[in-house]
């Protein structure tokens, strides 16, 4: 099936996508691995962050920098790379940790 307004899921990204561009940024498939991404690299800083949790060491200013551009410059080449791990995951959530990996190789010297 070709794409048309009348095949389209609802009138916001059918007849009224052009009228409102800027929900594709948000409700969109992009939209919903960008925010996936943003909490990982969320809830892996409050990880570091937490005395209590020996495994996960605290981030030094560089690695914290390193962390929040991952999220911030999020593109949607990034998510087609997220939705490609996907295909040998088959979860959504684990590929966006193994997308991270691939991101934050080499940040650190750290072990």
């Amino acid at each position: 099936m070709t794409f048309d307004t009348l095949t389209a899921i609802s009138p916001i990204d059918g007849r009224y996508a052009n009228k409102c561009p800027e929900l594709r940024d948000v409700f969109s498939e992009y939209g919903l691995v960008k925010r996936r991404v943003l909490v990982e690299c969320t809830w892996l800083e409050a990880l570091c962050d937490a005395k209590e949790i020996k495994e996960c060491k605290p981030l030094s200013a560089k690695e914290r920098k390193a962390l929040r551009a991952i999220a911030s410059a999020f593109s949607v080449a990034d998510a087609r790379r997220v939705k490609d791990i996907e295909k040998t995951t088959n979860h959504d959530v684990k590929a966006v940790e193994y997308f991270l990996k691939e991101k934050v190789k080499g940040i650190s010297r750290r072990r």
